[in-house]
């Protein structure tokens, strides 16, 4: 089932969690988009907290393309980029994905150039979530 949040869409998937980060990764590569950084949420609360979290990493994905028409449009949306997908195990035993709403990061900005980019963008981002739920 997929979702409209305010800062981003959601989808959840009924699979253990490695098989649900590489099916992220590779969704996010068929629409264009790489995976820049890494944060491993589990790992950093253990070691500069000593607490057990569950499994959660923040990924940060970046479309090339659309990456420099907008920072060509406007150089100081690279404050909002990468586009941060975030995967974690939930209690319940599925698999959520989220990703932020380049729409609403955009929404700050006002550019109407940067509304094109933000839509593909988002379409591009919507895609990936709908090939999870396949």
């Amino acid at each position: 089932m997929q979702t409209q949040q305010t800062l981003g869409l959601k989808a959840y998937l009924q699979t253990d969690y490695e098989t649900a980060l590489r099916r992220v990764v590779e969704a996010l590569k068929t629409e264009g988009f790489g995976v820049l950084t890494e944060i491993n949420v589990q790992d950093t609360f253990k070691k500069k907290l000593d607490v057990d979290f569950r499994p959660y990493k923040i990924l940060g994905a970046c479309n090339p393309k659309l990456a420099h028409r907008a920072l060509t449009t406007a150089p100081d949306v690279g404050l909002l980029l990468p586009c941060n997908v975030t995967v974690s195990q939930m209690d319940d035993g599925c698999v959520q994905v989220a990703i932020v709403d380049p729409l609403a990061m955009l929404g700050i900005i006002v550019d109407e150039n940067l509304k094109s980019v933000a839509q593909e963008a988002r379409e591009r981002l919507s895609r990936v979530l709908a090939a999870l739920e396949d």
